[in-house]
Order: structure tokens, then sequence, then C-alpha cells
């Protein structure tokens, strides 16, 4: 028998027919309370002797759950599996131990945790959470998302873990992402855990070291490429489509080529998204409007050089431009504020060998020679060039951003922005601590991976995390509240002016661009209200008025307490 999980007639969150007793009831982590069971429950759940007689209320609950984390001491690997290995016991105690220290512990069940269990995924195995679909399932998928264990499932992340962060393919272990990204959709919007579905397209995998593991326990054979991955993943958005109509599916870690090639494909399908694409573009862009604000300068005076053009690199670059056209710039300024690096240096039109999507963001070549530069040009040679004033970083290659570089950047804007988004911490473009001695202090700082404050002389500066975790939980949850059809681009835009607009975002001086991550929930609760109303407003959602969106998302925010269990 599945989950219903519902609000009773007095508001409070239930499990309705609960039909385990006993030991059965302990074991399974969505209903289990451990010593928070109340005598009466005991009494008509076949508890009584199972559990010791002490009732443990939360906060004790709390506080010994954080110990356990805390006896693992400074290993950052077990104190992440200590605490799945909660969530695999009590997966309500889990969010309110991570609520209640969501600073200290994000960097534990996220980044760059996560990307150390991903790599290990193998060794570290435990137990099975979310569902993996492989070819041997072809035919029969839909069958397969039946054994999820809830009927009504919501929202889905969803990966083939060829491009875990910076870390690329790792094979079965990418399956970490997508329970990581919903245990992050859990805390930061509260959608209960019954309504989430992590799964990983477990399609093969090209890394030699995992297939000469013998203890790999993922589908050991050379990725499915071509036609016959596509007609596997065909399957599956077809069978998510039949079984869950209105679910939201996020795309997560997918190679470049793929990535863009399903997110067109299959956005008109179902309400889908790609948080690499949209989500990081949309964190980026209200770093860069805070930074704007921080500078007192406005956002048309700002030029962007981005180093990197993956996913994530291009995502950011179209979602640039849009909010450059926004302020009434003239197509030549908007192409001349947002210029992209990659591998073969600078993107200008008629570069040999660009593929898409990179080539539709290639600078013309009029344009370029007006600007003073050409095809293949070095990002430091074009920064002397374009004399931006932000540097944007999405690169995965650890020190891509030299002194030489940051120097030419400082020499012409007093306060640089400069962001070294990759992930994990190991594949940042730069460390701040060198950020900051390069540019004599000047430097607004943001980075992927969270990093302490610098000292600088007699300063601590603050170094942002540019962490995707401000956005996709919002949009996820007002996607879901207004049963949008579609999820635009225009509901991402709206997340980053949201989150931009936040109060003490742009401290004047401080270098602060992000609010603090434990307001997580009103963050979300701030950008899922104004996502709804962008999808009303855009027609791909319910009409619906401001109050009628305030009671919408009261009634899905789950509140991380224990539910009521009614009994067969």
């Amino acid at each position: 028998m599945k989950y219903v999980v519902k609000r009773d007639a007095e508001g409070h969150w239930s499990v309705a027919d609960v039909w385990k007793r006993g030991q059965a009831l302990l074991t399974d982590p969505l209903l289990n309370k451990g010593t928070a069971f109340t005598p009466g429950e005991r009494d008509i759940f076949d508890l009584d002797g199972v559990l010791p007689y002490q009732h443990t209320d939360r906060e004790r609950q709390v506080r010994r759950g954080y110990e356990h984390i805390q006896d693992r001491g400074d290993n950052p690997l077990e104190q992440y599996v200590s605490m799945m290995g909660l969530m695999d016991r009590n997966e309500t105690l889990f969010y309110q131990v991570l609520a209640a220290h969501v600073e200290e512990l994000l960097p534990i069940v996220y980044t760059p945790t996560v990307g150390q269990a991903a790599v290990k995924y193998s060794h570290l195995f435990r137990r099975g959470r979310g569902l993996w679909i492989t070819p041997d399932h072809k035919g029969r998928i839909f069958e397969v998302l039946g054994h999820s264990r809830s009927d009504e499932v919501k929202l889905i992340v969803v990966t083939d873990n060829e491009r875990i962060l910076g870390l690329g393919d790792q094979g079965v272990g990418g399956m970490v992402i997508p329970i990581g990204k919903l245990a992050l959709y859990t805390l930061g919007a509260g959608i209960h855990p019954a309504y989430t579905l992590p799964v990983s397209l477990d399609v093969g995998t090209d890394n030699p070291e995992l297939l000469e593991d013998d203890m790999y326990v993922g589908w050991r054979h050379p990725r499915l490429r071509g036609h016959e991955y596509y007609e596997l993943v065909d399957e599956f958005v077809e069978a998510v489509k039949r079984r869950w109509p209105t679910a939201l599916l996020q795309w997560e870690d997918f190679k470049k080529t793929n990535a863009f090639t399903l997110l067109d494909r299959y956005r008109d399908t179902l309400p889908s998204f790609n948080d690499d694409i949209q989500g990081t573009a949309a964190v980026v862009v209200a770093g860069i409007l805070a930074y704007s604000k921080t500078v007192r300068s406005p956002l048309s005076d700002q030029r962007v050089v981005l180093v990197g053009a993956g996913a994530a690199g291009v995502g950011i670059a179209r979602q640039l431009r849009h909010e450059f056209q926004v302020t009434g710039m003239d197509w030549e300024q908007v192409v001349r504020s947002v210029a992209l690096v990659d591998s073969g240096g600078l993107i200008v039109e008629g570069r040999p060998g660009l593929e898409e999507p990179k080539a539709s963001l290639a600078m013309p070549g009029d344009i370029a020679r007006r600007a003073g530069v050409k095809a293949g040009m070095e990002t430091t040679e074009a920064i002397q060039a374009l004399r931006p004033t932000v540097l944007i970083g999405t690169t995965g290659q650890a020190g891509v951003f030299d002194e030489q570089m940051i120097r030419s950047l400082a020499g012409s804007v007093d306060k640089p922005l400069v962001m070294a988004l990759s992930n994990p911490t190991s594949k940042s473009e730069a460390l701040p601590s060198d950020l900051a001695s390069w540019t004599d202090g000047r430097a607004i700082m943001a980075t992927g991976s969270p990093f302490p404050p610098v000292r600088h002389h007699d300063k601590m500066l603050p170094v942002a995390q540019c962490n995707n975790v401000y956005v996709f939980p919002g949009v996820g949850l007002g996607a879901i509240v207004s049963e949008s059809r579609h999820v635009t681009d225009g509901m991402f835009a709206a997340a980053a002016t949201t989150l931009a607009g936040l109060d003490g975002v742009h401290e004047a001086g401080l270098g602060r661009l992000y609010p603090p991550l434990a307001d997580i929930r009103d963050i979300s609760r701030s950008i899922a209200f104004a996502v709804v109303r962008q999808a009303s407003e855009e027609g791909v959602g319910k009409r619906m008025s401001d109050d009628e969106i305030e009671a919408a998302l009261d009634r899905e925010v789950w509140d991380l307490d224990y539910p009521r269990l009614e009994p067969v």
C-alpha cells in the first residue's frame, strides 16, 4: 500500500490508512517518529515495549540527532553518511536537524561533500532511494515508475549521471544529486518528501575506473548514445506524463549537448526545466543585480566576460542578454556586454568548429572588430580589450583565473565582481584569498562552493555563495502551486529579480550578494509567490489573486513536523 499524505480537516499534515505496526512502522523512514511516538500512538501501533519509555519532544530529538553528526568529527564525508543514515531511519527528523543547522549542514548534504559521495557511491551504498531506469527496462518503464513509494508524485529530479558537478561521469553514483536536490526542495520550499522522486537514468558509464571496479553497483556497460539513448528518454518522459500528468520534472547534470536537446525537446510536453542551465543563470543574474546596487551603478553599465561555455555558461549568457535587453540597451550594446570564452578562446562569429548552442551566442564579426577583439583571443586579452566589470567562471577547471587575468580586471574597475562558480571546492577557478590579494581587497567575490571570509590586512572580506538553492526550490514550489503547463524563462527572471531585491542582500560596501541561507524558507516562499504571479500573467498557470497565492502556498508547504498517522 502506498503513502497517502494529505492535510486533515484541522489543517494538520497526516498520513492516511497506515497499516504498518510495531517494527515494520519503525523501519519506514516516512512514518517513523522514534522516541517522539506518544503513549497513545504506541498503544495504537503496537509499539508498547518496542521503544524506550521516555517520550521525547522535537527539541531534544534534534539535539540528539545533531550530536550524532558532531561525533563524526571534522570528516565531511563521514558526516554525510551519518546524515543519509538519519534520512533512511527517520526522514522527518533528518529535515528538522538540517533546518536547525542550515548553514553548517547544507555543505554536508549537498555541495561540496556530495561530490565525494558520488565518487565513492558504490563503496558507500547502504540502501536504495528513488528509482534507477536502465536500458534493460526498455518497454516497461511505466511499470517501473509504479514501484515508487508514493502514488502521488509532484516533483521528479532526474539525471543521467554524465556531468556530476565538475567531476564528470560518475555513473550510478550520480544518484546522490537528485536525492540531494530533493532534500533541498523539502528544506527550502516545504515540498513533502512523499511527493518527490529521485531518478537515475543509469545508461552506463564511460569512466574506466568505474567499469573496472568490482564493487560498482550500476549498469556495467559503456554509455548508451545516439538513437537508443533518446528512445529510452522518450519512453521515460511518456511514462512520467502518463502516470503523473501534472508532475514537474527537473533535468540535472546532463552533458551540455544532451542538456539543451532534452530541455528543448520536452519543455512543451510536460512542465520541466534544467537547473544547470536556467537555475544557475537566475542565481547569477540575481548576484549581478545585487552587485549593481552595491556599487551604485545600473545594470546597463555592467560588462561581463564569461569563461566556460558548457550548459551553465551558455544558460547564464542567454539570461544575461535577456536582462540587458530589458534595460533598453540596443543589440550591439547587449552583445558587447556579454562575451563568452571557451577552451578555444573568445567566441566570435565564424570561428571554426563552433557548434550550437555556442554559435548562437557568438559575437558578430563586425561588432567584434569595433570592440577591438577577435576570435580565439585569450581571456586576459579579452579582459584588457572589453574592460569588464564582472568575470564569471563555469569551467570546472581549478585555478583558471590566474594573477595576470585578475590584475587586468582590477586595473579597469574599482570593485570588480569575480564569480568562480565551479563545484566542488577543488574545482573553483580561483581561491578567494588570491582574489583578495590580487585586487588589493577590492574584489567582490562569489563562489559556487562555500568559502569562509578572507582576511586582507585589517579587514575580513565576505565570500558570497552563488548557490542554486536560492532559486530552484522557490521556482519548483511556484510551478506546482500554479499548476503551470510550462516553466518559462520569465518565471526564472522573476525569481532572479525577487532574490536580488530581498532585504539585506546588497548592503553597501559589504560585498554581500545573497541573503543568509538560514532564511531559505522565507526566500523560497518569496520567489514562489513571484513565480506563481508570473505564471498567471503569462497564461501558463492558474489565474490567482495575491490572497489566493498566499493561501495556496500555506496549503502546500510542509512545516517539518511529524504527521498524524491515521491507522487502517
